[in-house]
């Protein structure tokens, strides 16, 4: 027979407290631990045993053939184990026990030193052993607390529940329970209305142990495993026999809150279940509203019942646009909500694991959406066949009104015309009557011709008004048929008046042609002579002599048309007097003139003498014309040979001014007085400006507004004329400014003449200035200092600001000669200031106004006074001015 260690603490992953092996062992032979163990392990297996409906007595006795023991482990593991032997003999109950040893060890328990002989003969410790070996097993190894499992996840278990208790500190599984605390805290922390803690007491532990195992015993149905006195009255409580009966504690209130939870998982169902029965029924009513509405709606759309009127069918549009804007959209609204509700509920009971939602019959989604299919496409066809009725009403309505229109055109027009056509007119009329007659009849059967095409559309129209099913059919017809009788006696009428009309033309037609002759001879003319007139009265406007001459010469051929045109008038007046002669001949009633042509052979007569009358005058009209021309000519050349004169003088003189100016010929006093020869010499010639002057004033009288013979006009001998005065004036300046710089700054004639032939040399422009790179270069030439760097440039910066502070950009020459003077006067500026203060205030340090006055002339002696007001006035004397305020006042500090 096989024997089996008992190591319920072996193991790598069962291990299920440490390692006390040893001390169990040893302290298991301890009668009262031993006695402890036997109540607990008993109460324990028939709190499982009762299920299958049977209990232990005695541990180690009712265990001995192995059938009881299996059937433990299988109330407890919820597994069959394999078939029992039912014999009596020791083999039947060795094997017996050996089925359930082998079930332990198939859960990955090692028992150690544990054989069936030893549990088949009754041996207590191993008996012991086996049922600790289960309980730890089944009962314990599975408890996890915080990653904590087996004896110390209970251990933690406990300590957690009873945490809010005074006085109970769990830290073992014996003397931690003595005082039985620990087990009312369990009880009132899971069941607080079983037990009332707050009259326990700490120094009662058998009363608190009492109370919680009846209580356990009695509500929570955990059996009675020690008594009280097992307890106190040993020093130390057994271990093994105190987990066991906690473990009982921990998986009863684990039960109870699986149950709970259990309970709630059931409600979670039931309340899911009672909201997807709710959304059931919702859709069924949603389903069954909207189909009741889709079933009253699609007879309304349906109805195809016509309109005689454009108002009604308006209506029926109105209605049906209120539909879609106010009935429609929140069936729209509860369709897209019957088909999210629906998915919603299928997705529901597809997560709870239901069967999906089956609507009753003719509900389903597409159902609805079929329904609502048909809904749109009889909404579609309702509308489409409302838009049709009301075209087809426009249509109507367009074509009625279109045919009063018409008929009322028509009818206006006929009006009179039967009158007309019946009239007898042509037998007194004259040929021109009779003509106008034939044409105004040919016009009127043309215009019939046209009105043809009226009365066919009328008659169309009425036709498609009762195609198309017209209400007023009867009244239209009737008028149809008015118009179609009065159209064909009109169409009688017109045939019979055409041929009058034709027979009596025949009769008047040699005359007719006659007027037709004379009206195509006269008018042309008639109209050749109001020609001739208008131009022999047109006033002509001429500036040349040539243009004259131009119009002389057509004058003359003009002239020589008139013969001609005499003859033409003769053969008129002559067809004139061929048609009279008829009149006469043939007694034809001539009422009226002829129709062709308004004109008559008087008036012919009279446009030909007035024609005659106005070629004389014509030619005086050309004759003082050609005159005045020849005295225009006459000016204009006079003008320009002064002009053509005077222009190129002022330009040579304004070269030579510039020449002078520029040229170094002489001392400065040598080119001033030969300007000033110049300007003489121009002011002398003045007389000619003026004559010239004369001459433009001739010429503007006479209105003379060109002159091909000059290039001159006034204004441009005015202009010249006063830029030569300006030019010889300011360069006269020029010098007299430069002769005063000179001799102001003491600058030598030698230096003069470099200076002008600096600036000359680098104006290469001739233009009397000198640019800013221009000046540049002339002051380097002539050994300024100017560097290509930042010094450089800002030197030159500021030498352009003395020469040229207005920012012009140009430098002219005086400005040049001044800065040249100022670089190089050979003259000391302050000691001629001081020289001059001590001969005016001899031995004094100041000088008085009065003082000035006596020694300057009176003019200057104001200035000066004027100049030093700002500055006099000394802390000895007021009004005096010593040297520093004199040489201030009278020269700058600018200059000193």
């Amino acid at each position: 027979m096989p024997t089996f260690d008992m190591d319920p603490y072996d193991g790598d992953e069962n291990d299920y407290m440490p390692q006390e092996d040893d001390w169990d062992r040893d302290m298991l032979l301890d009668p009262a631990w031993e006695k402890q163990q036997r109540k607990t392990f008993t109460a324990w297996c028939n709190s499982h045993l009762r299920k299958a409906g049977t209990q232990i007595e005695n541990i180690e006795e009712d265990f001995r053939d192995g059938l009881k023991l299996m059937l433990l482990l299988e109330v407890i593991s919820g597994e069959r184990l394999a078939k029992p032997e039912r014999g009596k003999m020791r083999v039947h109950k060795i094997s017996n026990v050996n089925k359930a040893l082998h079930y332990i060890t198939s859960k990955g328990v090692k028992l150690v030193s544990i054989g069936a002989e030893e549990i088949v003969d009754g041996n207590a410790k191993m008996t012991l052993g086996m049922i600790w070996t289960i309980i730890l097993r089944f009962a314990i190894q599975d408890i996890s607390v915080e990653e904590t499992s087996a004896k110390e996840g209970l251990l933690l278990w406990c300590q957690r529940k009873t945490a809010p208790y005074k006085n109970v500190n769990i830290q073992n599984f014996h003397i931690s329970w003595k005082d039985g605390l620990g087990f009312c805290a369990l009880i009132h922390r899971h069941r607080p209305e079983l037990i009332d803690y707050g009259k326990l007491r700490k120094d009662d532990p058998m009363t608190n142990l009492n109370t919680a195992f009846d209580v356990a015993e009695k509500y929570l149905d955990i059996p009675k495993m020690l008594d009280a006195e097992d307890i106190v009255g040993t020093a130390r409580p057994d271990e093994k026999a105190i987990m066991t009966y906690v473990s009982s504690f921990y998986h009863a209130f684990s039960g109870a809150q699986k149950a709970e939870t259990a309970a709630n998982r059931i409600c979670k169902v039931l309340a899911v279940n009672q909201e997807n029965e709710q959304l059931m029924e919702d859709y069924e009513k949603l389903a069954s509203d909207l189909l009741e509405w889709i079933r009253r709606t699609i007879p309304w759309l349906e109805n195809r019942a016509p309109e005689n009127t454009m108002l009604a069918m308006q209506q029926k549009l109105e209605d049906f646009r209120d539909y879609r804007r106010q009935h429609k959209p929140p069936k729209v609204q509860e369709k897209c909500q019957l088909e999210i509700n629906f998915n919603t509920l299928q997705t529901k009971l597809r997560l709870s694991n239901r069967p999906a939602f089956m609507p009753s019959e003719g509900k389903m989604v597409s159902d609805v959406s079929n329904a609502w299919g048909g809904l749109e496409g009889a909404e579609k066809g309702y509308e489409e066949w409302l838009l049709n009725e009301i075209r087809r009403l426009e249509r109507l309505d367009h074509l009625a009104e279109k045919f009063r229109q018409k008929a009322a055109t028509h009818e206006a027009w006929t009006g009179g015309k039967e009158e007309m056509l019946r009239s007898l007119d042509f037998e007194t009329a004259s040929l021109s009557e009779i003509k106008a007659l034939l044409k105004k009849h040919e016009a009127f059967e043309s215009d019939l011709a046209a009105h043809q095409d009226r009365v066919e559309q009328i008659a169309a129209i009425a036709q498609e008004l009762n195609e198309l099913d017209y209400h007023d059919s009867s009244s239209v017809n009737a008028r149809c048929q008015r118009i179609c009788d009065r159209w064909d006696t009109l169409g009688a009428l017109t045939q019979k008046r055409s041929e009058a009309l034709q027979r009596t033309e025949k009769l008047l037609e040699t005359i007719d042609q006659l007027y037709l002759e004379f009206a195509k001879r006269a008018a042309p003319f008639n109209n050749w002579m109001e020609g001739a007139m208008e131009d022999l009265q047109d006033t002509f406007i001429v500036h040349t002599i040539e243009e004259i001459q131009g119009l002389s010469t057509a004058h003359e051929q003009f002239k020589a048309t008139l013969p001609d045109a005499d003859k033409e008038r003769g053969a008129i007046l002559g067809i004139h007097n061929e048609i009279a002669k008829i009149v006469a001949t043939y007694h034809v009633n001539m009422a009226g003139s002829n129709p062709y042509i308004t004109i008559n052979p008087q008036e012919i007569n009279a446009k030909w003498d007035k024609v005659r009358q106005l070629v004389p005058q014509r030619d005086q009209a050309l004759i003082e014309e050609h005159a005045r021309q020849q005295n225009s000519e006459r000016l204009r050349r006079q003008f320009a040979n002064q002009a053509n004169v005077i222009g190129p003088w002022i330009q040579t003189k304004m070269e030579e001014i510039g020449r002078i100016s520029i040229e170094m010929h002489g001392t400065l006093e040598d080119q001033l007085t030969h300007l000033r020869q110049y300007e003489k010499n121009i002011v002398n010639y003045k007389p000619k400006i003026d004559q010239l002057e004369g001459d433009h004033q001739l010429i503007q009288e006479a209105l003379i507004f060109d002159n091909k013979h000059t290039n001159y006009t006034m204004e441009h001998i005015r202009v010249g004329w006063e830029q030569l005065l300006t030019t010889i004036a300011r360069t006269i300046n020029e010098i007299e400014n430069q002769i005063l710089t000179r001799d102001a700054k003491g600058i030598s004639q030698d230096q003069m003449n470099e200076f002008r032939a600096s600036f000359n040399h680098f104006d290469r422009d001739h233009s009397g200035t000198l640019g800013a790179e221009e000046f540049k270069a002339c002051l380097i030439s002539l050994g300024f200092d100017i560097a290509n760097d930042a010094q450089g440039e800002a030197e030159f910066s500021r030498i352009m600001s003395i020469v040229d502070p207005n920012r012009v950009g140009v430098v002219t020459f005086q400005a040049f000669i001044d800065f040249m003077s100022r670089e190089t006067a050979d003259t000391d500026t302050a000691d001629q200031v001081m020289a001059s203060f001590k001969v005016l205030a001899g031995d004094k340090n100041f000088i008085m106004a009065d003082e000035l006055r006596r020694e300057l002339p009176p003019d200057q002696a104001e200035y000066c006074i004027a100049r030093m007001a700002p500055y006099s006035g000394t802390d000895a004397v007021p009004g005096a001015l010593d040297y520093m305020s004199f040489s201030t006042a009278l020269y700058g500090e600018s200059d000193l």
